[in-house]
């Protein structure tokens, strides 16, 4: 299972960007609606910020909604930028499977679909989607679920920290940008957090 963290450039092996190309990645457009009648909604952020906890929850309460940060929906790409995997000497890092995702978010259906994760290629996906929420934590308490957490390995590692640290002052202010809603889950419990998101699905922000 791929860890909840940003995944790093590349597909293939045949084209890896620059830092540039990041914030042309991620950036986005704004949101129209993919005129379908599911709505489509996307959960977002930085690591530790509850994005597995409130697909948990949503799942409880009889809703569809899937983790995107999993193998059957994500995979390793070469990554040679600031975001791959410290960890690894391979330069490794994952990646949202094109096709996999766009096939899910393209199919016909007339129930709510929650989707979760975080992926230098999410913005591909962006006019495929009704909702895009972002989560978000301040930086002593993403330093401390990710000391503490017991779900996720990933950030206990000093190298890890070092680059989530700098991922969150790159790439958060990206995912500002394109999100419709945010919701800093150090102030909600998870239940809350899904409260507000399922309003502001069903009042079509």
């Amino acid at each position: 299972m791929t860890s909840s963290r940003f995944p790093g450039h590349g597909a293939n092996g045949d084209w890896i960007p620059s830092k540039d190309d990041v914030a042309a990645d991620w950036g986005g457009d704004a949101l129209d609606g993919n005129g379908a009648s599911m709505v489509r909604t996307l959960i977002t952020g930085m690591s530790a910020v509850g994005k597995s906890s409130v697909i948990s929850e949503l799942i409880k309460l009889g809703h569809r909604a899937i983790d995107l940060d999993t193998d059957e929906w994500s995979q390793l790409v070469p990554d040679d930028s600031i975001y791959a995997d410290p960890t690894t000497s391979a330069r490794m890092d994952w990646r949202w499977r094109e096709r996999e995702v766009n096939a899910l978010l393209s199919a016909t259906d007339d129930r709510m679909l929650f989707v979760a994760g975080t992926s230098t290629n999410q913005s591909q996906f962006y006019p495929l989607l009704d909702h895009v929420v972002l989560l978000t934590i301040p930086t002593a308490v993403a330093i401390d679920r990710l000391a503490n957490r017991t779900t996720n390995a990933y950030g206990k590692d000093p190298a890890e920290l070092r680059c989530e640290l700098q991922l969150r002052r790159v790439v958060e202010p990206l995912l500002r940008g394109s999100a419709c809603l945010e919701i800093d889950t150090s102030r909600q419990p998870v239940a809350d957090a899904v409260a507000m998101i399922m309003n502001h699905v069903a009042e079509g922000h």
